[in-house]
């Protein structure tokens, strides 16, 4: 999986606590299972989407702001992440902020981190903050002369947002990587679970029976039972 250097530690670069787990749950805890080390940044909480402007400087949403982030590390100790970041900007807003603060951001945790590897979100998807940290993530990634930048880009689906895409047809998700989930989806379902506040009931997409039969469609695509998809931005291979 991945044929890249072993070594290659593992960035997944989310809006949202949850993206990563609905986007790369099952890859990520292969990759974890097989000894590399992956980390995780959030750059939004992802609570305020549910509150008015009136609302977000509230005690209330702090409390499920606070709530959120215990989540995630649940859902991190669960899938085996080596760490994770929360960047702090503003829930479904970064469409507000300016794109080189966001890129800055993850630029200094790329220097930090020195990923082989990013998984980010698809330009495409229907919630907006995704499509910002697409944007940002390939700033911040950017193959400048005489700096290190991570070698391999991909971009992951999230359900409830990534099959919400309509109109131009150059929006939607094209995968062509596709990893085993079998022996992982059961995990990821499971760290998954950690976000109660974000699940809905099936037929919800974000149901985990939703997030089962998505893995076994993109998994019969390709003659295996269960599998994530995504969608390759960049591959370097040097000498």
């Amino acid at each position: 999986m991945f044929a890249h250097d072993a070594r290659d530690s593992v960035l997944v670069i989310a809006a949202h606590p949850d993206d990563e787990t609905l986007g790369c749950g099952a890859t990520i805890a292969r990759l974890t299972a097989s000894g590399r080390d992956v980390h995780v940044v959030f750059a939004a909480t992802g609570a305020a989407a549910r509150h008015d402007a009136a609302e977000i400087a509230s005690e209330a949403v702090a409390r499920e702001v606070a709530a959120l982030k215990a989540d995630a590390g649940r859902a991190g100790a669960a899938l085996g992440v080596a760490s994770q970041t929360f960047l702090g900007f503003p829930d479904n807003r970064l469409d507000t902020v300016p794109l080189m603060d966001l890129a800055q951001s993850l630029k200094k945790l790329v220097a930090d981190l020195r990923p082989g590897i990013v998984f980010t979100h698809h330009f495409g998807d229907y919630n907006w903050d995704h499509g910002r940290v697409h944007e940002a993530t390939l700033m911040a990634c950017r193959a400048n002369p005489g700096e290190f930048y991570p070698r391999h880009l991909y971009s992951y689906e999230v359900l409830s947002s990534t099959e919400r895409t309509l109109g131009a047809p150059h929006r939607l998700f094209a995968p062509n990587v596709f990893v085993d989930a079998t022996a992982t989806l059961d995990r990821k379902i499971a760290a998954l679970q950690c976000y109660a506040s974000e699940l809905g009931v099936s037929p919800h997409p974000r149901s985990p029976e939703a997030v089962r039969q998505l893995a076994g469609v993109r998994g019969s695509s390709v003659g295996i039972h269960f599998a994530e998809a995504f969608q390759l931005l960049r591959t370097v291979h040097v000498t």
